[in-house]
């Protein structure tokens, strides 16, 4: 019963690490449309918008993949 306690709270660390992940996202794009609105290409703006968004995705699996092996571990007798 322990180890599904901390099995949940490895969860919640996992969801606090997704959400950090997705507002460093929020202020690349927000810069990205600053840039835009200064000059950037629109060319730019996709290609930048497209490689932070890749790089977002990547994070949240790897979190993902780390929280299945962790809980894995945690559940183990």
């Amino acid at each position: 019963e322990r180890r599904k306690e901390i099995s949940k709270l490895a969860a919640q660390f996992a969801e606090q690490a997704r959400v950090s992940v997705r507002n460093v996202r929020k202020d690349g794009m927000d810069k990205i449309k600053k840039l835009k609105s200064e000059g950037m290409s629109e060319d730019d703006e996709k290609f930048w918008s497209e490689e932070v968004q890749n790089l977002t995705n990547d994070f949240i699996k790897q979190i993902d993949e780390i929280l299945k092996i962790k809980q894995d571990d945690i559940l183990k007798v």
